[in-house]
């Protein structure tokens, strides 16, 4: 029985394996209709055979820890750039997704716990238990929402245009329904079933549809020429900047080298995060003279800085998108509020500074958190008719919680992904910027440092990019207004509603049976 037991759950660490290759950069969605429904028809089984509420548990933990150590493994990497990390790399690769897993233990064990009496109610109540703790991961203790299982459509642009009116969140909880919906059908034991799958197998061609329709209504808009151009840089500048002491000159020239500024041209320049390595936002003027030789009052710079504040006689760091004229004036700064983890803050820091734990961007302690995240408008201090959201890095991971403000005309993000190499996590990364363009129906702007800068339209296509390792700049110079979106303006409120509606779908198909 040990032996059988064993068995059971090598297997299901094996479905978890497999699954993650349905992800970005595989995307293999095909996977998913099989691990799904595998690991759906196991469970429903095992609801008779298996009366051990620990096994349950431990039954979606191994699935889960498989799933995440496989796609998340690249996590390590950053703990690679300096030795006083090294030794924490076997533990990172265990404790992290063990305890993602811990989510998928969850939605094992309540399932078991409700204990649904037939097979259409057993089906519903999985797809909600699971739609619902991705959701609960992605927002408790400050909130991972990566990996979800939608985002192994993160290539079927067209099929995603749904996003924009239900979000990310409803949209996975759908394609929870379309994988395991094969083992409602092969399991069945009346119409019902079949009828519900030939519903759910109809669905993706209303997205489909809905997608193709959202394209000829974008493509139909007036392509307007901009007043002024927007220059995304892409970089490949060493991380060694953070660690040794690399002259900033020589950073900011490479960087105006590969901007190539224009006398004649309107353009803002919009640079990567963090690139100017041993300097602050109130120390830029230092470096005044190269900039005035190089712009001029057509050009305005966009970059990631740190930014120093003096507070009751202690500094305070910020990671920080900083916005200047030719003359290096500050005319806006956005201090960065959603953080990460150990990489830019420390959470429990005191007690962990004695263990010997530092934070891996900086060589400060921890970045303070930015207090709202407001929309930057340059019109009210230059002579550029543009306002824009800022999102730095990580930020642009979180779906319905971007902004309450809805008037801006694009988002700009910028990335340092070098810490990650050349590894699936920047290609992971990048695929969230194509559910937010298309969540909010506006174009994103992407400058990254060794990672992948991109133009990204409100249909979520990439209009122009520059991949991995190459050096450059793209312009958006031209551009379609979109209309605001469903989302948008309703934001997870919407998957709320989704929730009840699986509720009502679960208890109402529960009830069935002793009806």
């Amino acid at each position: 029985m040990k032996k059988k037991s064993l068995a059971k759950l090598f297997f299901l660490f094996i479905l978890g394996v497999i699954s993650s290759f349905s992800l970005p950069p595989y995307n293999f969605f095909i996977i998913n209709f099989f691990t799904f429904s595998i690991f759906f028809s196991f469970l429903f089984k095992e609801l008779e055979n298996e009366t051990n509420y620990k096994k349950f548990f431990l039954y979606g933990w191994i699935f889960g820890f498989g799933f995440f150590s496989t796609n998340l493994y690249w996590i390590t990497i950053s703990l690679t750039f300096e030795d006083q990390f090294i030794f924490l790399i076997p533990f990172a690769l265990i404790i992290i997704p063990s305890f993602l897993a811990i989510f998928y233990g969850l939605i094992t064990i309540t399932f078991k716990f409700l204990r649904p009496k037939n097979l259409i109610s057993a089906f519903f109540l999985f797809t909600l238990l699971f739609g619902l703790v991705e959701f609960i991961r992605g927002t408790i203790f400050t909130g991972f929402p990566w990996n979800l299982i939608v985002y192994s459509f993160s290539d079927k642009i067209t099929f995603l245009s749904v996003l924009s009116l239900i979000g990310t969140y409803s949209l996975n909880l759908i394609v929870l329904s379309f994988f395991t919906a094969p083992a409602l059908f092969v399991l069945r034991n009346s119409k019902k079933e079949i009828g519900i799958c030939l519903f759910l197998f109809l669905l993706p061609i209303f997205f489909l549809i809905y997608g193709n329709n959202q394209k000829k209504i974008f493509v139909n808009k007036d392509l307007r020429e901009m007043p002024h151009t927007i220059r995304v840089l892409g970089s490949n500048i060493s991380l060694d900047r953070f660690y040794y002491n690399v002259d900033p000159e020589k950073v900011i020239i490479e960087l105006i080298n590969l901007s190539a500024p224009d006398f004649s041209k309107k353009i803002i320049f919009l640079w990567p995060e963090g690139i100017i390595p041993n300097s602050y936002t109130n120390t830029m003027s230092l470096y005044k003279d190269i900039f005035t030789n190089k712009f001029n009052e057509n050009h305005i710079i966009a970059l990631g800085i740190t930014n120093r504040e003096l507070n009751n006689d202690n500094y305070e760091f910020f990671n920080s998108l900083s916005i200047f004229d030719n003359n290096l004036n500050l005319l806006s700064n956005y201090n960065k509020v959603n953080l990460v983890p150990f990489g830019e803050f420390l959470p429990f820091e005191k007690t962990l500074n004695k263990l010997g734990l530092e934070t891996i961007t900086n060589n400060f302690g921890s970045f303070s958190k930015g207090q709202n995240r407001e929309i930057i408008d340059l019109k009210q201090n230059s002579n550029f008719n543009i306002n824009f959201l800022p999102l730095i890095c990580y930020e642009m991971i979180y779906t319905g919680n971007l902004s309450k403000k809805k008037n801006f005309d694009i988002i700009l993000n910028i990335s340092e992904d070098g810490w990650f190499g050349n590894s699936i996590g920047p290609k992971q990364h990048f695929s969230h910027s194509i559910f937010r363009a298309i969540e909010s129906g506006k174009y994103i702007l992407r400058s990254s440092n060794n990672g992948m800068a991109a133009i990204i339209n409100p249909l979520g296509e990439v209009e122009k990019k520059l991949d991995y390792g190459v050096s450059g700049y793209i312009d958006l110079n031209k551009k379609r207004d979109f209309k605001t979106t469903m989302f948008s303006t309703y934001g997870n409120k919407i998957f709320f509603v989704m929730i009840l509606l699986y509720i009502f779908l679960t208890f109402s198909f529960n009830r069935m049976k002793n009806e």
